[in-house]
């Protein structure tokens, strides 16, 4: 196994005194670091008194800056990869890296800490006993609204990002893809105007239109509950699975099954 060691260090995404001791002694002691953006990275190596030769790893990059990250691991020597914030590869750069790594040998160590969408998780009232976590959804509102649609069935909690100046129209479509689902909109997690908005998505929508928008957002969603499936929700689960190769009749039986609907009527109305 080469000698080299790449670990996976996660940042706060807000307040710097949520750093770990672990992620600092990783960073004072390797050889190099990995950053989504040098000059932010800069100012937390700043802030804890760090010094390291820095290796920018951002993501219209990252397929050609991976190749020298894996040129110094391949030569024994110890790389950190981190991103602007939270943890490298999930919604920010770092999969590409990770991935080669894997694929050559070389020993990958995660040094877990903040992730914005497990702490806003920990706070929505929300199920949690399992979620699905989607990231960041398409920004044309007709191929995000598809993508929704594409999960209106799930019945997990649901997890987003979104940028501050789509946050209105997405809140807009979910409300329209969804229905009126219980949510929970959380910006600025664990900075200094952090804030959050619970409730029907109707109402988080209406206080997030009279709010200041700024930061990143998360923006978590109750799954679909059986019990309130309409007949539109469940022809798109017809479908869907007529669409993978089942037969109408097959595909009728086992939704109508599954949420307590009439066969009939579901027959019927998919052939309209």
């Amino acid at each position: 196994m080469p000698g080299g060691r790449l670990y996976i260090v996660a940042t706060p995404i807000g307040n710097l005194e949520d750093i770990t001791y672990r992620a600092v002694r990783i960073l004072k002691a390797v050889d190099a670091i990995a950053a989504e953006d040098t000059r932010h990275s800069l100012k937390l190596l700043s802030a804890l008194g760090i010094q390291k030769p820095l290796i920018s790893y951002w993501s219209e990059n990252e397929k050609a800056r991976s190749e020298d990250v894996l040129n110094s691991l391949r030569a024994g020597f110890s790389v950190a990869l981190i991103s602007d914030a939270g943890t490298p590869g999930i919604s920010d750069p770092g999969s590409v890296l990770i991935k080669k790594a894997i694929e050559e040998g070389i020993e990958v160590i995660p040094i877990p800490g903040p992730s914005a969408a497990i702490a806003a998780l920990s706070v929505s009232g929300l199920p949690t006993e399992e979620f699905t976590f989607i990231g960041f959804l398409p920004s044309k509102s007709g191929q995000r609204r598809k993508r929704m649609e594409q999960l209106a069935l799930e019945e997990r909690t649901l997890v987003f990002y979104e940028a501050p100046h789509r946050i209105v129209e997405m809140s807009e479509d979910l409300l329209a893809v969804f229905g009126d689902r219980q949510a929970l909109v959380m910006r600025e997690i664990s900075k200094l105007h952090e804030q959050t908005f619970r409730g029907p998505l109707s109402r988080i929508l209406e206080e997030l239109t009279s709010s200041t928008i700024a930061g990143e957002y998360v923006v978590a969603v109750a799954g679909m509950m059986k019990e309130s499936v309409s007949v539109d929700v469940a022809l798109q689960e017809i479908r869907a699975l007529m669409k993978k190769g089942f037969g109408r009749k097959e595909a009728v039986k086992r939704v109508a099954e599954s949420y307590g609907l009439s066969k009939k009527e579901l027959y019927d109305k998919s052939l309209e």
